[in-house]
């Protein structure tokens, strides 16, 4: 079978300027995720994980190395080349990254994030009202909630919300950045329960996770970060 993505020796380093230094964050990442896979990968804090998540994503520019992408919209493409074009259509339709930290424009509610996720993905307005109540149920997100302001949300609502919004687009690759990181064992449980959903129906997802515990039984295959290398 095809690989969906497919990274091959991958390296990014970052310079520090003002000091004339060069960290060395990812070096030689290579590894291919195939449809439906779910590819865990763990480390320390700073190891060099996210780092090979934001090249997937083009947050970062890679500096050595491909990551070829099997697009549905644009076949084989390489996404370290990719114009910016072609990114932004990818990510609103193709790629979704799930971080701890919750972006959206002001004066959405949390009922509008997940709505609008939904109707990008060419559903009706009925659907994706059901949906978004379906997936901020699922999340025990307080019903009170739904239609404020996400800004006044805890961190823990906020990545709830989060995961919510990108699951809804149901995406053909997913990129998982500690999506549990703040959460309870009860939260949790509400995101592996989604993942869960999300494989049986063929979303192929890559995540890092510190939580060792949450990957057993769920991930395909594990790999461990360490000093920007994977093991």
């Amino acid at each position: 079978m095809e690989a969906l993505l497919k990274i091959e020796n991958l390296s990014k380093t970052f310079t520090l300027h003002h000091l004339d230094k060069h960290i060395k964050a990812s070096q030689n990442i290579s590894i291919d995720l195939k449809p439906g896979e779910f590819i865990g990968i763990t480390g320390r804090s700073g190891s060099g994980k996210s780092t090979i998540l934001k090249c997937i994503y083009r947050t970062y520019l890679t500096a050595v190395g491909d990551i070829w992408y099997d697009s549905e919209k644009f076949g084989r493409l390489n996404l370290a080349t990719a114009t910016e074009r072609q990114m932004i259509y990818l990510r609103k339709y193709e790629i979704g990254y799930v971080s701890q930290f919750l972006n959206v424009m002001p004066r959405t509610t949390a009922r509008q994030i997940v709505e609008e996720s939904v109707l990008q993905m060419g559903k009706t307005l009925a659907e994706a009202q059901k949906e978004a109540i379906k997936l901020l149920t699922h999340f025990n997100l307080d019903p009170e909630l739904w239609d404020s302001y996400p800004q006044k949300f805890s961190g823990g609502e906020q990545l709830r919300l989060n995961i919510a919004r990108a699951m809804a687009k149901r995406p053909r690759l997913l990129l998982l950045d500690e999506p549990t990181a703040s959460l309870d064992a009860a939260s949790k449980l509400k995101v592996r329960e989604l993942i869960e959903d999300l494989k049986s129906t063929g979303t192929t997802m890559l995540g890092i996770f510190h939580d060792i515990e949450f990957m057993e039984g769920l991930c395909d295959r594990q790999f461990n970060m360490e000093a920007g290398n994977l093991r």
